[in-house]
């Protein structure tokens, strides 16, 4: 493929960006550009490696990444899960660690160990419904909710909650601890399937450069 076409970037704004860019930095890809807080600009552009930037909310670089809008996205392994594209995962890029639990009052336990229909509250239903449909066979009724998860148990809208789980402390402040864990979380490099076969190459070389600091 001809190196005069650009390689472009999907990043989740905010910290998730912030680690990635200190990470590529350390293979010697920069972009200056982002750098200008004030700036307005949407793309930003590294010409001397061909490479395109821009920032997005994270639920929708998985799908700019689909899509073929971005080549390569990094986003978190719960935006991810969620969301369900079409995308090769390709790199665990090792921050942004966390866990996606089950988590509630203590007497929800025995709920979940009798595999009783139970409602579940949760900012990400597609995890939620996976896990207690596909792993657990657990009939539920799931609940999405926008704002503060924990609220469902406390106020009787649901038995438990799926949300991601950090340090557990705002947990363990409203009564709620972790009941079961989903699975293990962190930031995830992305790549589009028809950029994976055209840029090979490059896209290797980046991931394989990317190994070696993570690591």
């Amino acid at each position: 493929m001809s190196n005069d076409r650009y390689l472009t970037f999907a990043l989740a704004k905010g910290r998730l960006a912030e680690k990635t860019l200190e990470l590529l930095e350390k293979i010697g890809i920069t972009c200056e550009e982002m750098k200008d807080k004030g700036s307005r600009k949407l793309i930003f552009v590294n010409e001397e490696r061909k490479l395109k930037f821009f920032l997005a909310k994270g639920p929708d670089v998985p799908t700019y990444v689909e899509y073929g809008a971005a080549d390569i996205g990094v986003a978190g392994k719960d935006t991810i899960l969620e969301e369900n594209r079409r995308v090769y995962e390709v790199l665990d890029l090792g921050f942004g660690q966390c866990r996606m639990c089950v988590c509630g009052p203590e007497a929800a336990r025995e709920l979940l160990l009798h595999h009783e229909r139970i409602r579940v509250a949760s900012k990400y239903p597609v995890i939620a419904r996976d896990y207690f449909y596909n792993k657990k066979h657990q009939t539920v009724d799931i609940i999405k909710l926008n704002g503060s998860v924990e609220l469902g148990p406390i106020v009787g809208l649901s038995d438990v909650i799926v949300d991601i789980v950090e340090t557990g402390s705002t947990l363990k402040e409203n009564g709620l601890g972790v009941l079961e864990e989903i699975c293990p979380l962190s930031a995830r490099m992305i790549v589009n399937q028809v950029s994976m076969q055209m840029e090979t190459e490059r896209i290797r070389e980046i991931i394989t450069q990317l190994k070696e600091v993570c690591g």
